[in-house]
This record gives C-alpha cells, structure tokens and sequence, in this order.
C-alpha cells in the first residue's frame, strides 16, 4: 500500500494518504482545512539496517559471545546477558529487562560505586 504526503496550498499542512493501489486515484483533501488545493510532496525514506550493518558500525562480540574491543552499540548491551539467562534456561529478571531496555533507547546507567 502506497503511502502519499500533500502539502496544503491554504494551510501549508501535510496530509498523509494511504492508496490501495499505486494505480489508485487519489481524491486528497487537508485534515487540517478540509481544501483540495495540495501537493504532492517527496516522502522520506526509510531504510532498515541489518545486523551485519550494525556489526560493521560499531564492532561486533567475540567468539564466545562477550563483548571484543570496538563492541560499541548500546542497542546491543544485554544481547549476551539475554543469550546466558537463555542457555540456562532461566528467566530474566524484570529489573535487568528494564536496565537492558533502557540501554537500548540510550539510557546508560551511571558508574558503579566501587564497594
């Protein structure tokens, strides 16, 4: 299904349309105004990155899974965690799942105190 952006004439708004088909006739009107004096715009593109990309930009874990020099990628910090708790056949616990979550979205924890 193809998705067009308009920009509105009157209100200068986007209006996003969803079409069927690319072959569809498209009869858009504004949300914000309700005019059908809109153009077509140019739609950003979105272009999915594979684990090897990701491997390429920020390092990758060594042969047994822990993390190697250049391992960078926060997205990736609990990846091994995740794999043991896994292997072991346990369940993690919610308190790491929302450390590793967090991690992921670029909420780092701070340093560790050191006892």
């Amino acid at each position: 299904m193809p998705i067009y952006e308009y920009r509105c004439s009157d209100c200068r708004e986007l209006t996003t349309v969803f079409v069927r088909s690319a072959r569809a006739e498209v009869a858009a009107v504004c949300q914000a105004c309700g005019s059908t004096r809109l153009s077509r715009m140019m739609s950003a593109v979105a272009r999915l990155r594979t684990d090897q990309d990701v491997m390429d930009e920020y390092g990758h874990a060594g042969r047994d899974g822990r993390p190697a020099d250049g391992y960078r990628d926060p997205r990736q910090i609990g990846r091994w965690v995740e794999q043991r708790f896994e292997q072991y056949g346990l369940d993690l616990p919610p308190e790491t799942r929302e450390l590793i979550d967090a991690a992921r979205e670029g909420e780092l924890p701070g340093p560790v105190d050191e006892l």
